[in-house]
């Protein structure tokens, strides 16, 4: 059966909300990234759309290494009823400049002025994906006053050992392969790490937008070098000064060491939990269990006061 055709109709649904495009410089080079407002979203499950005057917080939507913003593609308008949502590309992703250097600290000041220049409002919530929610993470250290909270998703939030800086990235720092049509490419279209579960339908369309022509025929959108990028002590830190959420998942890249580790540095206000049976890309093998727990952890967080 053909995975597209096979999707179902929330899916269908989402993709066919068309999000509106913009870029911002930053640090010298153009950072791209896309908007759902909320007149323009599906419904939510209350069956009501919030005015544009409304007081929810714009979401900011960031992803994973070697990524780009169309990962959010079926995510983002479940979040838009209520909120104007937007996700960007990370500079070496995606559609935006590459760099001769990276940074986590460059890429978290690339999250807050995209968050300006998308309107997401003066506290918006960020929400990372793996290298997204460690770029995240840094973020709310470098700027957490000017954010209403952080959400990061299965990502290893602590200092690496000497020897893991040294090998980290390595098969991403090889030559970019470049592939002869489409079709061969879409055929070598893999998941770093790999997980067992995946929706079809998702990885088709992340799989499509994830490559562009170059000179003898198709490759990846994202620079390799990128994997060589420099980190951030903030990763060793405790608890940002804005409100946090983090999901593990079940099936996911942190060990129960490094889990309990980072759990006890994030403080007793965070909101930790499992997603169940999801591997360590849930938009990929569980997508509206995420939008679940998006959802409830910022109901509770606006319940108590702390979305301000």
């Amino acid at each position: 059966m053909d995975p597209v055709t096979s999707a179902p109709q929330w899916f269908t649904d989402a993709l066919a909300v068309r999000p509106t495009s913009g870029e911002v410089e930053v640090g010298g080079a153009q950072v791209r990234y896309r908007v759902w407002d909320r007149t323009a979203a599906a419904q939510d499950t209350t069956g009501a759309v919030a005015p544009r005057g409304a007081t929810a917080p714009g979401i900011l939507l960031v992803h994973g290494g070697a990524a780009h913003s169309h990962w959010w593609d079926h995510i983002a308008p479940q979040l838009a009823g209520r909120h104007r949502v937007a996700a960007l590309d990370l500079t070496g992703h995606g559609d935006s400049d590459t760099r001769d250097h990276y940074a986590l600290a460059q890429w978290a000041d690339e999250l807050l002025a995209v968050a300006e220049a998308a309107e997401l409002g003066p506290r918006p919530v960020v929400v990372g994906h793996s290298m997204g929610g460690m770029v995240t993470y840094v973020a709310a250290h470098r700027h957490g006053p000017r954010l209403g909270g952080i959400q990061v998703i299965d990502s290893p939030i602590r200092l690496r050992t000497p020897a893991e800086e040294e090998t980290r990235g390595s098969a991403l720092r090889r030559p970019k392969k470049v592939y002869p049509d489409v079709a061969t490419a879409l055929a070598h279209f893999r998941l770093i790490p790999a997980q067992p579960a995946t929706l079809p339908y998702v990885i088709d369309h992340v799989a499509s937008t994830s490559m562009g022509p170059v000179p003898g025929g198709w490759s990846w959108k994202f620079d390799p070098a990128m994997t060589g990028r420099d980190g951030s002590d903030a990763l060793g830190a405790g608890a940002p000064p804005c409100p946090m959420a983090y999901f593990r998942a079940q099936d996911g890249i942190i060990t129960d060491e490094v889990f309990a580790e980072m759990r006890a540095r994030f403080g007793p206000e965070a909101v930790v939990f499992e997603l169940p049976h999801t591997g360590h890309h849930p938009m990929a093998d569980q997508p509206l269990l995420l939008v679940a727990a998006i959802r409830s952890v910022l109901a509770a967080w606006a319940a108590d006061g702390r979305l301000r």
